[in-house]
């Protein structure tokens, strides 16, 4: 016959087992956006930006997601590849948003060292099992044809080299269209922002249902 403390530890034990699955469930999983000024928000308040309007809604999904926001303004890929690992070290996503690149293109820096840099920040996500979307970004057409193409090819042959998600251009639903930018004619408005949700939110949908 059993002891008394024996059926307890079992009963304890079921318990455990019985909430494991409810923990795991109502534990949401973790997008992280790597970016720059574009998905930081800047000249905005955090709460206007597409990153925060994304993490409302997918938080309210079923099952549910949370979207952490690591970008920087002004940040460039030397700067991403930088601080890569100790920011998924932190927080353990199971994807990851890469939009970076702009700063250095803006700046003339080398395109080969942008896309070794991006190529290894790609590369240090996946090695801890996350998935990637790659987002592009089109640089304005006084940096001439040849090099706002080499920038935009960029991306495709990141995306194809090391088998991630792209999003060719993050500004594709709005930039068109000179009212959607500050007067810097850079950075999109609070309106635009919800444009720019829905855009990245379409190309995240596979990445969302595989993992969860």
């Amino acid at each position: 016959m059993r002891s008394v403390a024996q059926i307890a530890i079992q009963a304890f034990v079921m318990v455990l087992l019985w909430l494991s699955p409810l923990a795991q469930a109502a534990d949401p999983g973790r997008v992280l956006v790597f970016g720059d000024s574009l998905s930081a928000a800047y000249g905005l308040a955090p709460e206007q930006g597409w990153v925060h309007l994304l993490d409302a809604e997918l938080a309210r999904g079923k099952p549910a997601w949370r979207v952490v926001n690591a970008s920087i303004s002004g940040e460039t890929t030397a700067g991403g590849l930088s601080r890569i690992a100790a920011v998924l070290a932190a927080q353990h996503p199971q994807i990851v948003v890469v939009e970076l690149g702009a700063n250095d293109g803006l700046r003339g820096l080398p395109l080969a060292l942008a896309k070794q840099n991006l190529a290894q920040i790609i590369t240090a996500a996946k090695n801890q099992s996350a998935s990637v979307l790659l987002v592009g970004i089109e640089l304005p057409p006084n940096y001439g044809p040849d090099f706002t193409g080499a920038f935009r090819r960029m991306y495709t042959e990141l995306a194809r080299q090391h088998d991630v998600a792209l999003l060719p251009f993050l500004l594709a639903p709005i930039a068109a269209d000179r009212a959607n930018f500050q007067e810097d004619n850079l950075h999109p408005t609070a309106a635009a922002q919800p444009a720019l949700r829905d855009h990245v939110r379409k190309a995240l949908a596979p990445l969302l249902a595989r993992k969860r």
